[in-house]
């Protein structure tokens, strides 16, 4: 045992700032080991947290070599902590009971993927991916953002190559990819305290394993070369779901064509056994495509093109911004044209996917939006919206089929 440095401690450890360092071996945790906020403990070697160890970092942990918790992982939320993943070689990272940090770093250099994930970690503050791919799939580990945990600094270089959960009720861009390419996925915020949800991407053609001549009529082209997964694994709420593109690496150029309108999410629907239209509001500088409404179901999403008979035409005319305050000019949300297509529905969501107003035949009976509600966002219903983002959903027959408009609809102040 003379290369191994024991630790077992029964009272409060490192109440002090300063550095500790093991030069070589193997840095063993048996009892009670704390690191006190201001306290900076460098672990040059591999950090093992054994069954009976308790470790809690409430300030800066290097770690340099593997770490293993088959113990306590914590930290004190009122104090957080900071844990830096910085090794001379690749790290693994394992053990049979979840580890529990507030800040992470990843940082290595070394041949990716840096980071071997073989045991469960929990991030509740920040996940800095400033250098070295997190691999977790292939190795049986799994990386859990909770609620209001962030990410920053995710590229091609720094990524988690895997699945990622997120649990909680904030809004969540999954840090993911598959190889060498980083392909985010995104979620808008549950309304259940117990949601969670987990995201991979797949950089390879899903034609294999979902075929993609069996879709619905109105698709016209599935994206052949990457897909994602996005599985409700907690709670009853639902979330409207955004797919990213990037046409110089991994996404089809046709899918990317005029009219940009024609880009959707769609999904495989298992019990139909076909692709189904998800529907899709665009950003062509974030680059992203955004359902409307709450997903009908989760699985297999990737990117769609819808046909030219399905594209929205140019007969109505959508004016997407509102401002209630009484002046006669964009007091309520003008839809030209409407009213020349009987059987038409318009529906508007706030930005968590809640229904916030729905009618038929609009504007023939002064049934129009005027930033009211008429559903269950607000306090009770016939209360003004706050200002800020909608999303509009309107449907009308045309020609012997159903158009689908969406987009974003600007509510601004009435004062």
């Amino acid at each position: 045992m003379e290369n191994m440095k024991k630790l077992k401690i029964t009272y409060l450890f490192l109440l002090f700032s300063g550095v500790v360092a093991a030069q070589s071996g193997q840095t063993v945790n048996e009892g009670i080991l704390y690191v006190s906020p201001g306290t900076l403990v460098s672990v040059e070697s591999d950090f093992d947290n054994k069954g009976m160890g308790e470790y809690e970092n409430n300030g800066e942990v290097l770690l340099k070599g593997n770490f293993n918790n088959d113990g306590i992982t914590s930290f004190n939320p009122a104090l957080g902590g900071y844990t830096r993943f910085e090794g001379y070689t690749q790290q693994n990272i394992t053990g049979s009971i979840p580890a529990d940090f507030y800040n992470v770093l990843f940082r290595n250099p070394n041949p990716q993927p840096a980071f071997r994930l073989y045991g469960d970690i929990s991030i509740s503050g920040n996940a800095d991916f400033y250098q070295g791919i997190v691999q977790d799939d292939i190795f049986g580990g799994i990386i859990i953002f909770e609620d209001e945990a962030t990410h920053t600094n995710t590229s091609d270089e720094s990524f988690v190559d895997g699945y990622a959960v997120k649990n909680g009720t904030t809004d969540f861009s999954f840090p993911i990819g598959d190889g060498q390419y980083y392909r985010y996925a995104a979620i808008s915020a549950p309304d259940d305290q117990s949601s969670a949800f987990t995201g991979k991407y797949y950089f390879e053609d899903s034609n294999m394993l979902y075929p993609h001549e069996s879709r619905a009529q109105e698709i016209e082209i599935i994206d052949n070369r990457e897909y994602w997964t996005i599985d409700k694994t907690g709670g009853e709420a639902d979330v409207m779901i955004t797919l990213s593109w990037d046409e110089f690496t991994t996404t089809p150029s046709e899918l990317l064509v005029e009219s940009t309108e024609a880009i959707r999410v769609v999904r495989w629907d298992t019990e139909a056994g076909m692709w189904v239209d998800e529907g899709g509001v665009q950003d062509m500088f974030a680059k992203t495509v955004t359902t409307p409404v709450h997903v009908s179901g989760y699985g297999v999403f990737t990117l769609g093109r819808l046909r030219k008979g399905y594209l929205p035409t140019e007969d109505i005319v959508i004016y997407n911004g509102l401002t209630p305050d009484g002046d006669g000019k964009n007091d309520y949300f003008y839809i030209e044209g409407i009213t020349n297509h009987p059987g038409n529905t318009v529906q508007i969501y706030n930005r968590w996917g809640i229904k916030v107003y729905e009618t038929a035949e609009y504007d023939s009976n002064g049934n129009v939006f005027t930033g009211v509600s008429s559903g269950r966002a607000t306090l009770s219903q016939r209360d003004r919206l706050p200002a800020g983002t909608y999303f509009y959903v309107i449907q009308y027959p045309h020609r012997g089929t159903t158009i689908k408009k969406s987009g974003y609809l600007y509510i601004s102040s009435a004062d």
